[in-house]
């Protein structure tokens, strides 16, 4: 380590909050920005169990820490300690950053911005696209609003759990102005046509995540075809099996690597005021996960 990292009573502290947390890539992809720019700061990970979210959040405040990243199971959870939100953040009623600015404790929801980032990184805009996300969880809320936001020309939302997707149509209608969501079951004639007709294909699922990862596609091969974008927010491993079948199908693929890098770009660039070295967080991602 370099005498211009080494860690000093005058070093600056950001984490991610998570429970588990030890299998977060996020200080090695962040910690490699803040060595790229130079600053005096570290990024760190806290196991936050459930029941002490409360704390760790005033924490932030206590220790003086930069800023947080939040991930499962506590976005939710911490929006009630915070002291203001941004607007997705209170659209969605999710936070997965949180910057500490003079002991105000402002939450931002940076997954949806990070998935768009991911998209325009493979020329891909969502405007006046049709778009159909698979999963109605947390990450397919952000994905929701921010690609309803965006002007997209329809969205379907597909779950197992028809009610599921149609709470979620029901919020974005609500927080985005606009109700041409369609919520459908993910089986059946209409849920194939909607992602056959769809421009734009997010998986925002747990299916084919590591260890699991030798199982069926969240939507059957020939539902997808030639010229559509096909995004699974899976990242480990890179290539899912949806992202296979989409190959295979003639599909421009977008991995989950993407919008990682993107969401925690963006907070990095809350925290610091910096431009966030994306390339250099991108490498060291992809070299966490080979590793």
């Amino acid at each position: 380590m370099s005498e211009a990292w080494a860690i000093t009573g005058k070093t600056d502290v950001a984490a991610v909050y998570g429970w588990p947390v030890a299998h977060s890539l996020s200080p090695p992809m962040q910690n490699a920005a803040l060595r790229e720019l130079g600053l005096d700061m570290v990024y760190v990970a806290y196991a936050v169990p459930r029941h002490a979210i409360e704390a760790a959040v005033m924490a932030i405040r206590a220790l003086g820490l930069v800023g947080v990243n939040v991930t499962i199971p506590h976005k939710h959870a911490v929006v009630e300690y915070l002291d203001e939100l941004d607007d997705m953040a209170e659209a969605i009623n999710a936070v997965n950053t949180i910057h500490n600015e003079d002991g105000v404790l402002r939450g931002y929801n940076t997954d949806g911005p990070g998935l768009l980032r991911s998209l325009a990184d493979a020329g891909v805009t969502v405007a006046g696209k049709r778009v159909a996300i698979l999963g109605a969880g947390g990450s397919a809320t952000a994905v929701a609003m921010a690609v309803a936001r965006s002007r997209a020309e329809a969205v379907a939302i597909l779950n197992r759990t028809p009610e599921k997707a149609e709470s979620l149509a029901e919020l974005v209608c609500e927080k985005a102005g606009r109700c041409d969501i369609g919520p459908l079951p993910i089986e059946g004639e209409e849920a194939r046509a909607a992602v056959e007709a769809a421009d734009i294909v997010v998986d925002c699922t747990s299916v084919g995540m590591h260890p699991r990862h030798d199982v069926a596609p969240a939507v059957p091969e020939e539902w997808l075809r030639a010229g559509q974008v096909v995004c699974d927010l899976t990242y480990n491993p890179r290539e899912t099996v949806l992202l296979k079948a989409a190959a295979r199908r003639g599909a421009t693929v977008v991995d989950g690597t993407g919008m990682l890098v993107h969401q925690g770009a963006i907070a990095l660039e809350l925290w610091t005021g910096k431009t966030a070295p994306v390339e250099t967080m991108r490498k060291a991602l992809l070299a966490a996960l080979k590793s």
